[in-house]
């Protein structure tokens, strides 16, 4: 069974593809480095109770929505914080 950490980790990988962002992105919002951001990711730092409090406020959702799983995190998303395209990065091609 995946620890806590791993869901989490899991969890705000969601939440980055759900709203379009990059590491980077998300690292400029919480303050903190994207190589931190990567460490966290990677499993070789790991999320801090005070980190949960900045990505609730960052993704706009309560701090117990981000512990009970991905698709609920997502779920809880505000509206306005949805990427148009998931994932962010595709490119729209128009078709004649």
């Amino acid at each position: 069974m995946p620890s806590t950490a791993a869901y989490l980790r899991l969890t705000v990988a969601a939440l980055m593809f759900a709203t379009g962002e990059r590491q980077s992105d998300l690292a400029e919002g919480l303050g903190i480095t994207q190589g931190q951001v990567s460490r966290k990711q990677g499993g070789s730092a790991l999320w801090s109770l005070d980190d949960l409090d900045r990505l609730a406020a960052h993704y706009g959702i309560p701090v117990p929505d981000l512990l009970c799983g991905a698709d609920h995190a997502v779920s809880k998303l505000p509206a306005a914080r949805h990427a148009a395209c998931l994932g962010g990065a595709q490119t729209t091609i128009a078709i004649d």
